[in-house]
């Protein structure tokens, strides 16, 4: 089987369910694990390089609104991959190519691929699509066992904070403007033994203003945007501080939101453990290369 992946969740979820091997095809953004990278890449962005999230937020609205693509599809490597199997996604046209335009490039190079859509809302979702991924690369019991695995340390997780008290906790995805975290960032906050506020599982991402931040009355800030390492999520968490745009008093994380919060894959339960250590300090070791604490406050 010949796999191409528009999804580092997706490139992630193959590798770990045993069809690594079958993956050829993968996006520029497709790091984990790190032989992904030796993979053609097939679909790359048309945003510049070195833009602010401000100017992020300001490109992909003027290209969204003109109806133009954020991503481009290599139809050469395509054709010359063949692929039968092609996974992508229809849930956010900011994340990856869309799903019509991939049956619209396979249409018109007479590509017979399947094409498998993952559309993950919530964290129960997520897993579950783990298990879909493995029934369509014939690697159904590796994927299965995955999930025992990852269900098995939320249950040990939640035995541990069973009863404990559960703070307020908000996710920011996007910081100019600023957005909330939604789809399974509010589940994985209440796996983690925190309330979520600004976000609802299951729900989409929506822009915000920095009073409802305020409104919200969090007792620790996570920053968390979308398509940044730990390094750049924790520079942008200065420069809120800087901007004295947060809440006073209150602690303020940064994290490894592609590692471990924005991609829909295995290593959400890493993220969870994140915030479990963020929400409950004294009962979890702190996972240091996925978190680090920009402020400290006096609410936790």
């Amino acid at each position: 089987m010949r796999i191409v992946s528009l999804l580092p969740s997706a490139t992630e979820i193959l590798f770990a369910v045993g069809a690594g091997e079958d993956v050829v095809g993968v996006t520029f953004e497709c790091d984990f694990p790190p032989e992904a990278r030796n993979r053609r890449v097939v679909s790359t962005t048309s945003l510049p390089a070195g833009l602010t999230p401000k100017e992020v937020d300001a490109e992909v609205r003027t290209r969204i609104a003109a109806g133009e693509d954020l991503y481009t599809l290599d139809a050469d490597a395509l054709r010359s991959i063949d692929p039968d199997l092609v996974v992508t996604q229809d849930l956010c046209a900011v994340c990856a190519v869309d799903v019509s335009e991939v049956d619209e490039a396979l249409n018109y190079l007479g590509c017979r691929a399947d094409v498998l859509t993952l559309d993950p809302m919530t964290l129960t979702e997520v897993l579950a699509s783990i298990e879909t991924v493995g029934q369509a690369t014939d690697t159904e019991q590796a994927a299965a066992t995955l999930v025992h695995q990852l269900v098995a340390r939320l249950e040990s997780l939640a035995s541990a904070v069973a009863g404990a008290h559960r703070p307020r906790i908000a996710v920011l995805e996007w910081t100019d403007p600023p957005f909330s975290a939604g789809h399974w960032v509010p589940d994985m906050v209440t796996a983690a033994g925190a309330e979520s506020v600004l976000g609802s599982g299951g729900a989409r991402s929506r822009q915000i203003d920095w009073a409802q931040v305020h409104e919200a009355l969090p007792d620790a800030i996570v920053v968390a945007p979308c398509g940044y390492r730990l390094d750049g999520a924790r520079l942008l968490a200065d420069e809120l501080l800087q901007r004295d745009l947060l809440p006073p008093s209150v602690p303020v994380w940064a994290v490894d939101a592609d590692a471990a919060f924005v991609r829909p894959g295995p290593r959400l339960v890493d993220g969870v453990e994140a915030l479990a250590h963020i929400a409950h300090p004294s009962l979890f070791d702190p996972p240091r290369s996925l978190l680090v604490q920009v402020r400290s406050g006096s609410t936790l």
